[in-house]
């Protein structure tokens, strides 16, 4: 019995690959769907929403921002670019179970928009590029705490694919992204992985 895994990798009763993939597609389908069903009411309201749910650093009444910039882009171009591994990403980790996912995604929105709030600009900050950053760092990272040969394969081919995008933390490659989103981003996809890495002995049971 391979032991690298994490308990929420390992499939439950009736759990099969085949459905897990299709619970997949649809949980991360959705999720995106719903961004496009904001954008297009947002772009109705001329973006106005951006000004209101937009993240404000250093205001505490922009506290509560966090929990809504993600969720609003600034134009559809924005969130197209955003999709495609918003996507690819998403559905990765989700390959590994329901609970894996929605922590790694809330690691990676909470340290994107605690990381804008702190140090970011003086500007609105929107996008969900801050959890397209963290799920890749999850895969990345998680594959060598897993100490799994097959997680460490998915990490390299995906830095061979995808990983020019992590220029984006660097503060001097671009200045109309948020470079403090992305960084905030990958940091919460890293504790996700290191913090179910840090569970998974206990929580296994010995193989009979």
């Amino acid at each position: 019995m391979d032991m690298n895994v994490y308990r929420a990798d390992r499939p439950g009763a009736g759990d099969s690959p085949a459905r897990r993939a299709r619970r997949g597609l649809l949980v991360v389908g959705s999720f995106v769907a719903l961004l496009y069903g904001i954008e297009l009411v947002n772009t109705l309201l001329l973006h106005s929403l951006n000004g209101i749910f937009g993240l404000r650093p250093r205001r505490l009444d922009g506290i509560l921002d966090i929990l809504t910039f993600p969720l609003l882009h600034a134009n559809l171009a924005h969130l197209i670019s955003n999709t495609l591994p918003l996507m690819i990403f998403g559905f990765l980790v989700f390959l590994s179970g329901l609970r894996v996912f929605l922590t790694a995604l809330a690691a990676s929105w909470l340290g994107s928009g605690v990381l804008v709030w702190l140090i970011g600009g003086f500007k609105v900050t929107v996008g969900a590029s801050g959890l397209v950053f963290g799920l890749f760092a999850f895969l990345l990272v998680r594959g060598f705490v897993n100490r799994s040969w097959w997680q460490i394969l998915l990490s390299v081919l995906l830095f061979m694919a995808y990983g020019s995008i992590l220029f984006g933390v660097l503060p001097t490659v671009a200045s109309y992204v948020s470079w403090q989103a992305h960084l905030g981003g990958a940091a919460g996809g890293v504790l996700a992985a290191l913090f179910l890495g840090r569970r998974r002995p206990a929580a296994l049971r010995a193989p009979r």
